[in-house]
């Protein structure tokens, strides 16, 4: 089993209960409705992608190859883009960076297209299986 792919799975599902918490509690009188359904976006993303790192934990044995350690950058750096973009744009009123509006925007989308990217990998690493 690949620790960096479970400890890192933990981490970040253990962060999305956090912030999926402060986003219905603590946040959910401060935000506009369309704010809070974009900051759960995030929330809901990153424990996908908590739950992805967790199977690949149980298959790294068999999927043992350089494309899942591409899959782990790709996730990882994807999703801390990706959601951790999407936190600070549906915060950005509460935190006062409106100004960054415009070098957060571009981040969101250059975050998803790594998550995708990591799935990419994975099924090129399907081709790379290890026979018993």
């Amino acid at each position: 089993m690949d620790k960096k792919f479970l400890s890192s799975a933990a981490i970040l599902g253990a962060l999305s209960v956090i912030f999926g918490a402060f986003g219905a509690h603590a946040l959910k009188a401060r935000l506009e409705p369309d704010q809070l359904q974009i900051f759960e976006t995030g929330v809901r993303y990153q424990m996908y992608t908590a739950l992805a790192m967790l199977g690949l934990a149980g298959f790294s044995e068999k999927l043992s190859c350089k494309y899942l350690n591409y899959t782990f950058w790709c996730f990882l750096v994807g999703i801390s883009f990706f959601s951790g973009s999407i936190y600070l744009l549906s915060m950005r009123t509460i935190l006062g960076i409106e100004n960054l509006t415009s070098i957060l925007g571009p981040i969101t989308p250059m975050g998803g297209l790594l998550l995708i990217l990591g799935w990419v990998f994975i099924f090129i690493s399907t081709f790379k299986l290890k026979s018993n």
